[in-house]
Parts: C-alpha cells; structure tokens; sequence
C-alpha cells in the first residue's frame, strides 16, 4: 500500500503546482486590471486550496507509513545530522503543512474580504509565498537538498 500512496502522491504534486500557479496568474491578472472577482475566480481559490488539502492527507498517509522517517525516528539524536533522512523526516513535512496553513489562511481571508482588489491581492500574496515553500520542500532531481525523480514509479 505504501509505494501506491507515495506513487499518487508524487503524480498528484503536479496538479497542487498547476492548480497553485494558476490561482497565481488569475489574482496576478485580475489584481492588475482591476478586474470583478468573479465567482469562477471564487471557484479557482477554492479548489486549489482543496487539492492542497488533499495532498496534505496523501502526504500523511506517505509519512505515518514511510520507512525512512520511522528509520530518522528510530535513532533521532544520530540521524538528525544525516540530511537526506532528516529531510524527509522533519524539514519536508513541517514546511509542507507550513504551506498548507499560508494557502488556507490566504483562501479563508480572500473569501471574507470585501473588496475584489484585496481578494486578488491576498490570494497573490498568500499563494505566492506557499509555492515558494513548496518548491523548497520538493525533494526535485535538481535540487541540493535530496532528490528523488520528477515522478515516482512501482
């Protein structure tokens, strides 16, 4: 069950990017233009904040069952200085459920403002910071921190 949960949820990343890059560019748009919120951009907030959440729930499953982070666990004090055990352990997980709480304070505070202008501005401000912290915590095959492929496979 594990390597099917951690194979969903490297595929689903891609739409939490997607969904997160164009809820980016419609506030972007419509915070320039001056445009009306309307209610698809509504919908766009919405959704992208749920395909985060579901991700979160994915990523849960993936960390409760992983056998690196019950390893990272096991002998903390030791591993802790091992990057690519305490990356997974620690780091990956508390800076994804930081970007899930930014992307979910964004969604519940541009849904209650009153001005169009500010919901586009706080749905720019609060999205952009969350992507940025999630493609920090991407174990990507670029990156310095640890890499792992752009999609995992059985």
């Amino acid at each position: 069950m594990y390597s099917i949960v951690l194979v969903f949820h490297s595929i689903f990343r891609w739409l939490v990017l997607l969904s997160l890059v164009y809820a980016i560019f419609r506030a972007y748009n419509g915070y320039r233009r001056q445009t009306k919120f309307s209610y698809f951009d509504n919908k766009v907030r919405h959704w992208t904040a749920t395909i985060a959440h579901i991700q979160l729930t994915i990523g849960m499953l993936v960390y409760i069952k992983s056998p690196i982070v019950k390893y990272f666990f096991s002998d903390f004090k030791n591993l802790v200085s091992h990057w690519d055990v305490s990356f997974f352990g620690l780091f990956h997980f508390v800076l994804m459920i930081t970007a899930i709480v930014i992307i979910t304070i964004g969604s519940a505070k541009a849904k209650r403002n009153q001005l169009d202008a500010e919901k586009f501005k706080t749905i720019l401000v609060y999205f952009s910071i969350a992507l940025f912290i999630i493609f920090i915590a991407i174990p990507w095959p670029f990156s310095p921190l640890t890499n792992r492929p752009f999609i995992r496979t059985f």
